[in-house]
């Protein structure tokens, strides 16, 4: 069987603009939530996201290609180009037949989508839309813009599974370099969701945390007062590699991936099982994948988004399968960066793989009452991060429609 290894990541998040920064101010327990700028927010039931902060697009970016591109897509860029040179790539030495893009988002340009029905409105009706319009909005474009940055010719498609759809890719990226479909591939996800219609949409849904007063704190997983998620934007880009392919070329190994699964609640259009059952078989086909047992998990990155049903549920799954007297290490860092929807997976496999190669698991924040049911079950890391050895890092992801996708990374050893 051939072996998949991670080579290269970048970030581009609410709480750092690159992997360092955003691993540092995890590492702290930093939060990134605040007063929405992107748009007047004041007549929103939510007024606070997680933002990217200090950042143009054109200190990395061509202003004439930024032009051509939806907010989704520069992320991607931005976020790929960190991990290609993190990974010490020349594609001209690789045979880029065999190397691939395999993305996810799960809103697309949905800014654009909104902006130009806007325009239309405004405009009197009259058809005047950016010939832009859909290259910019349609949701696998950004995984066709990288290929054609570095004349990558392999497997090339997009993911969508809600908010499950950057560890989907990651998930599929991974069974085609496995199945010698691909050497190398490029993969995560990137989301630039935080607009009105997002913003407006998830708020009549009543998915979104509406404590205004308190943004940074209002990300609180498990906690008895949670009321919703809080939205974040960014991406998160993953180099993953066959392991002979990327030891001919010299390249620092970061941790290895060993497994995937992918299930599906099958119970509601957006709430998720009240026991966690897609959590439960994600989770199981993972393990068997990885042909390990549940007690070899170090440490399990939780979906967690702050919301009632979901936190409780994925923690009756995670119970199920661990058992009440597990050891396992528990985190929910979107905490602190907030829900990145359809990139959350991509930017929560990078803390899995940083927790890995430095053995630091970085904390849940903002949680003070634990819900009774679960109070003293596992080792939820609080507050502050925790040294612990990590050799396997489990991630879970959920979306909207019961989608479910695990992965699991291990410490690489020869």
């Amino acid at each position: 069987m051939r072996r998949v290894v991670i080579t290269g990541i970048g970030a581009l998040t609410p709480i750092g603009n690159n992997v360092n920064d955003f691993w540092e101010a995890a590492k702290a327990g930093k939060s990134g939530a605040a007063p929405i700028t992107r748009f007047d927010a004041s007549l929103f039931k939510t007024k606070f996201g997680c933002e990217l902060k200090d950042f143009d697009a054109l200190d990395f970016i061509k202003k004439a290609d930024a032009r051509k591109y939806d907010r989704y897509t520069q992320y991607a860029l931005i976020a790929v180009e960190e991990a290609v040179k993190n990974a010490g790539i020349n594609f001209d030495d690789l045979n880029k037949n065999r190397i691939g893009v395999i993305w996810g988002s799960g809103n697309g340009g949905i800014e654009t989508f909104q902006d130009q029905v806007k325009e239309f409105v405004e405009g009197n009706g009259v058809p005047r839309f950016n010939p832009f319009f859909i290259p910019k909005m349609i949701v696998d474009i950004a995984s066709g813009v990288i290929s054609i940055q570095y004349g990558l010719r392999g497997v090339n498609f997009t993911t969508v599974s809600a908010c499950a759809t950057s560890n989907t890719a990651i998930i599929d990226a991974f069974n085609h370099i496995k199945w010698n479909k691909a050497d190398m591939i490029i993969t995560g996800g990137s989301e630039a969701a935080i607009t009105e219609s997002a913003v407006g949409g998830f708020n009549a849904a009543r998915a979104l945390s509406l404590n205004n007063d308190n943004a940074e704190t209002a990300s609180r997983p498990f906690d008895i007062t949670r009321d919703g998620f809080v939205m974040g934007e960014g991406a998160g880009a993953i180099i993953l590699e066959e392991l002979e392919s990327a030891k001919r070329r010299g390249a620092t190994i970061l941790a290895e991936v060993v497994g995937g699964g992918m299930a599906a609640d099958a119970y509601h259009l957006t709430g998720t099982h009240p026991e966690g059952e897609g959590a439960y078989l994600g989770m199981m086909a993972a393990l068997e994948e990885a042909e390990i047992k549940p007690e070899e998990i170090d440490y399990l990155n939780v979906h967690a988004t702050s919301t009632p049903q979901g936190d409780i549920s994925e923690l009756r799954a995670a119970v199920r399968l661990f058992g009440k007297d597990s050891k396992l290490s528990i985190s929910a860092t979107k905490s602190m960066t907030g829900h990145l929807l359809g990139a959350a997976g991509a930017v929560e496999a990078i803390i899995c793989i940083k927790s890995i190669m430095e053995n630091i698991i970085p904390p849940t924040i903002n949680t003070t009452a634990m819900e009774p049911e679960f109070d003293g079950v596992f080792d939820i890391v609080f507050g502050e991060s925790k040294k612990k050895e990590v050799r396997y890092a489990m991630n879970n992801t959920f979306g909207f429609g019961g989608h479910i996708a695990t992965s699991i990374f291990k410490k690489y050893e020869e």
